[in-house]
């Protein structure tokens, strides 16, 4: 890169568009997003705004993969590595960004029977321990750290997150997604169920992972909450596809 010359986008958007087909209404297509430019870059974060169904949500499951985009181009820029076009990635490439790249807290924790909470949190850091006793401990001390920050009462640590409420497991779900630094972080109402501690316990982590580095893209149900973490902000009305 040129001196002075501005660092490339950690995740950019031209020309997205995203329509679903309605099997059940004899194959009408429903386009949800059109014509999504984006781009978000290392330290901003970036908060998508809009009445509920303009595709906010949709625009994040794109960029994660979970959806395919109908057409447009989708780019992820991994640390040290060629930037990956996401429309067109192998599995394999896409279980990497994953992994290193691309932390995603969605609205809801996928929870993973008799797993403890602390391990739950922890399998991100383990996942290339292998049978690294020092290393899977390492990540383990990381992991209470993150329950006490997240004000996990320790005797839930060993407990499966199943049968925890609903805040409970959200703040487990955040935990477990950002335990691991990576440098794109898309957050889907991440304080949705939680208390005012907890809402400015998660302001701060997104601070601390702006700080660092990351490009941040954020939905969020609390006004208060947006303004707190925005940089910029973006309507996403404007990339409203027609019915």
């Amino acid at each position: 890169m040129a001196d002075g010359a501005p660092a490339p986008a950690l995740l950019q958007m031209r020309g997205v568009a995203k329509r679903f087909v309605l099997h059940n209404q004899q194959g009408a297509s429903l386009s949800v997003l059109d014509g999504v430019d984006l781009s978000i870059h290392a330290g901003e974060c970036v908060v998508l705004d809009g009445p509920s169904g303009m595709g906010k949500s949709t625009l994040l499951k794109l960029a994660y993969a979970n959806y395919r985009a109908s057409e447009g181009s989708i780019t992820v820029r991994p640390l040290d590595a060629p930037a990956v076009e996401i429309t067109a990635a192998t599995p394999r490439e896409l279980v990497r960004l994953r992994r290193d790249t691309i932390g995603y807290v969605s609205q809801f924790l996928r929870v993973i029977p008799r797993v403890s909470a602390l391990d739950v949190v922890a399998e991100p850091l383990t996942e290339d321990a292998g049978e690294n006793a020092a290393a899977i401990e390492a990540a383990r001390e990381q992991a209470r750290t993150w329950l006490t920050r997240l004000r996990i009462p320790e005797r839930l640590w060993h407990l499966p997150p199943a049968t925890f409420s609903g805040g409970e497991q959200q703040r487990i779900n955040i935990a477990r997604n950002m335990i691991k630094p990576k440098p794109l972080l898309l957050l889907d109402e991440p304080t949705a169920s939680l208390d005012a501690a907890n809402t400015r316990t998660v302001i701060d982590l997104i601070h601390e992972a702006a700080a660092r580095g990351a490009a941040i893209v954020g939905i969020f149900h609390d006004a208060e909450v947006g303004d707190a973490v925005a940089t910029r902000r973006i309507n996403v009305a404007e990339f409203r596809g027609q019915v």
